[in-house]
């Protein structure tokens, strides 16, 4: 199936190097502007994954780690269901200083797509919305995402579908599929930013070990 043009749909996606990337936030982070963005192109991507996500994890107190938390929109959804033990990490420093205060157990600039500052099967849950994406993070990151989950624990995740096949994602899936690291649980192309024509892949994943 051919893969849907979509680079061109949202600024930031013509990026492909991380120091421009993490410049662009700077920018977009200066008087919240990332947020009203977000809310004008009816973002849907932390709303559709936590609603997938609650449909499987039913402990309130799971550890859960938000990579690319950015501003808290993932945070914020699983507050409404009760969930409280969270925490947070992104490379960008001003989205992390706009995220509200006290939402997350604890907060880390992290690059992640580089090896975690985590234990082993340190967390119940990884939620990972909005980066899988255009010059952010690469298929690499979904290894770590296992060590760092304990067994039977669930890794949520979108990818934009303009990258799904472009940096290999759909081949790193299928290897960790036949390596029996995890079981598909979900995975359906989401709404994501429907009003720019931007889906993404939603994918729910439970850890073997």
């Amino acid at each position: 199936m051919a893969q849907k043009d979509v680079g061109n749909k949202v600024p930031i996606y013509k990026l492909k190097k991380t120091d421009e990337v993490m410049k662009y936030y700077d920018e977009w982070g200066e008087g919240n502007k990332y947020d009203k963005d977000m809310v004008d192109w009816n973002y849907t991507g932390p709303k559709e994954t936590t609603e997938v996500f609650i449909k499987y994890c039913k402990d309130k107190d799971a550890k859960i780690y938000d990579a690319g938390c950015g501003t808290g929109l993932v945070g914020v959804e699983l507050k409404k269901y009760g969930f409280k033990n969270f925490y947070g990490a992104d490379l960008s420093q001003k989205l992390l200083d706009l995220v509200p205060h006290g939402l997350y157990q604890k907060l880390d600039k992290v690059d992640l797509n580089k090896s975690i500052q985590e234990g082993d099967n340190a967390y119940d849950a990884i939620m990972c919305v909005g980066t899988f994406t255009f010059g952010h993070v690469k298929p690499p990151a979904l290894d770590e995402f296992i060590r760092i989950t304990k067994n039977k624990g669930l890794i949520c995740f979108t990818i934009n579908e303009g990258i799904h096949e472009e940096y290999g994602f759909d081949k790193k899936i299928e290897q960790l599929n036949k390596d029996n690291k995890w079981k598909e649980v979900e995975f359906f192309k989401s709404n994501y930013i429907a009003s720019k024509d931007v889906n993404a892949w939603l994918g729910l994943y439970e850890v073997i070990k």
